[in-house]
């Protein structure tokens, strides 16, 4: 059944039967933290948008809303327990609570850049609510920056469906920005361990006297 629920025939099934609802509440649910393919789901919308079975402005605005709605969700969580699982989860993998406080650290140095852009990257779109919540990022400035990106990323995702999804497949769209996401990952993480590892080996090397 899991599998059945990221697959994009089931995510078209959805959205056939349920509308608006189904990108309400799949974009709001995989922001919230709960890995379900939100962002497919809204691809689907724009391309029956595209196909008149929607309309755009319904499409856009469900989008935005369950993004805006499930990255709150998300964020609070995170002030409410998310250290202590985030603790928890560290203790598992070996991995102290000295370098989760310096990852902690590093996130609120970047915070609002990680809210905003994080809708773009791959597994960052979950969790940069949760994490945003754990970083004690201010509410105030996490509101503006998850509203500004819910509208950035909806406006362009529901857009490209509803034009490009009529010039080639809908697999082949959906398959392009999956890449893209992974993409923006894999940069997102070197960006953060590059820096890391620099600091690290230049902290190793004997002083010159």
């Amino acid at each position: 059944m899991a599998l059945e629920l990221v697959s994009l025939d089931t995510a078209k099934e959805l959205a056939h039967q349920y509308g608006y609802w189904t990108i309400f509440f799949g974009i709001m649910l995989e922001n919230a933290g709960v890995p379900i393919p939100g962002e497919t789901i809204t691809l689907v919308g724009g391309f029956l948008a595209g196909e008149g079975e929607l309309g755009y402005r319904g499409v856009l605005a469900s989008a935005i809303a369950g993004a805006v709605l499930g990255d709150n969700v998300g964020y609070w969580l995170g002030v409410l327990g998310g250290w202590k699982l985030l603790v928890r989860i560290g203790t598992l993998f070996r991995v102290s609570e000295e370098r989760l406080l310096d990852a902690k650290k590093r996130f609120s140095e970047n915070a609002e850049k990680a809210v905003f852009l994080g809708r773009f990257v791959a597994l960052l779109r979950i969790f940069a609510g949760p994490l945003a919540g754990i970083a004690g990022m201010p509410y105030p400035s996490f509101f503006l920056c998850n509203l500004a990106g819910a509208i950035t990323w909806g406006s362009i995702m529901v857009t490209l469906s509803y034009f490009v999804g009529q010039l080639i497949p809908l697999e082949q769209l959906v398959a392009g920005v999956t890449q893209f996401g992974i993409f923006a990952l894999l940069a997102f993480v070197a960006a953060i361990a590059l820096p890391i590892w620099l600091e690290r080996r230049m902290a190793q090397q004997p002083s010159e006297d």
